[in-house]
C-alpha cells in the first residue's frame, strides 16, 4: 500500500455532491480541470492502480443547497464491493435535520460501519460551534468516532456572483473549530484541507488542542504556505494526514508534488499512512 489517502469524493454521476451546473462550471474554472463521470468500478480502479487505499466523504447538504445525494448506503456499499481500493467512509450528516441527523449517524455507524462525520460548512451553511449542534458531537463522542470539518477557502461557488451564496466565516478556524475542541476535549476533529488564508490561526489551534488534526487536501503541496511546510517537517508531523480531494485533485499530483518537497522518510511515512490509521484507529 502506498498511501491512504484520506479525503476523497465520488466521481460518478450517483455520487458527485454538485448538482447545479453553474456551480460545477466555476468548480472547473477554479481547479483548472474538467469533471469527467465514471462508473463505480472506473472510480475504484483510480485507486487500485496507484496502490492506494481511500476514505470516501460524502456530504449531505439538501437544506442549505437544495440538492439532492447520494446517501450513506450508498457510500457504504462502495467500501463493501471494492476493498482493494476504499478502506472505509465517513457519514454525510446533515446538521440542519436535527433528531433525523442523530438517528442517521447512529444507523450509519452502528448498522452501515462509517468511521466518521464529514461536514462542509460552506454548502451546508452553518457554524460549527452553534451550540444547536452540540448534540451531534456528543453522539459522536458517544460513538467513538470523529468529525471532519472543512477549513479555509473552497472552491464551491469560487468566481460566481456572490460566492453563490457560500460565505467563508463558516470555515474560520478561530473560533469555530477551537470552541467546539475546546468543548469536547474527547471528540477527535480533523479539519480538512490548508486553512488558507488562515493557516496561522490553524496551526494555533493545532498546536494547543491535541484532538485536533489536519488533513492537507485539496491544494498541491508544491503552493503550500511556507510555514505549513515547516510544520508537517516538525513540530505538527504527527498531526498532518495526507488527503487529495480526489477527483478535484489527482492524488497522483498531489503524492509527486509532496514527494519533491524532499521530506525525510520518517515524515513521508507519517503523513501518507501512519498518522492516518492512528488517528482513525483503522484495521489495516
Amino acid at each position: 500500500m502506498r498511501a491512504i489517502d484520506s479525503h476523497i469524493h465520488f466521481s460518478t454521476e450517483k455520487g458527485y455532491l454538485v448538482k447545479d451546473p453553474k456551480v460545477i462550471e466555476a468548480m472547473e474554472k477554479y481547479y483548472r480541470t474538467k469533471v469527467v463521470m465514471k462508473t463505480d468500478e472506473e472510480m475504484a480502479q483510480d485507486f487500485i492502480k496507484l496502490d492506494i487505499r481511500a476514505i470516501l466523504l460524502p456530504i449531505d447538504c439538501e437544506t442549505n443547497t437544495g440538492w439532492p445525494w447520494c446517501g450513506n448506503d450508498y457510500a457504504a456499499s462502495m467500501v463493501k464491493r471494492f476493498p482493494q481500493a476504499f478502506i472505509g467512509s465517513f457519514a454525510g450528516i446533515d446538521p440542519w435535520k436535527g433528531e433525523k441527523a442523530l438517528q442517521e449517524l447512529d444507523r450509519a455507524v452502528k448498522q452501515l460501519g462509517m468511521i466518521g462525520v464529514k461536514f462542509q460548512q460552506c454548502v451546508q451553511g452553518f457554524f460549527p460551534d452553534d451550540r444547536r449542534f452540540y448534540p451531534i458531537y456528543e453522539k459522536c463522542v458517544e460513538l467513538k468516532v470523529p468529525v471532519l470539518f472543512h477549513v479555509g477557502t473552497t472552491g464551491a461557488g469560487a468566481g460566481l456572483p456572490g460566492g453563490g451564496g457560500f460565505r467563508l466565516k463558516w470555515t474560520k478556524p478561530i473560533p469555530h473549530i477551537d470552541d467546539v475542541a475546546a468543548d469536547f476535549p474527547e471528540l477527535t476533529i480533523i479539519c480538512a484541507h490548508p486553512a488558507w488564508p488562515w493557516q496561522e490561526e490553524m496551526i494555533a489551534v493545532l498546536l494547543h488542542k491535541p484532538n485536533v488534526y489536519n488533513d492537507l487536501s485539496g491544494w498541491s503541496p508544491k503552493y503550500f504556505p511556507d510555514t505549513l511546510k515547516r510544520e508537517i517537517g516538525g513540530r505538527l508531523q504527527d498531526k498532518m494526514l495526507y488527503g487529495s480531494d480526489y477527483p478535484e485533485i489527482p492524488p497522483q499530483r498531489w503524492l509527486a508534488d509532496f514527494e519533491a518537497l524532499g521530506y525525510k522518510p520518517d515524515i513521508m511515512e507519517k503523513v501518507l499512512y501512519k498518522n492516518t490509521i492512528r488517528v482513525l484507529n483503522l484495521k489495516v
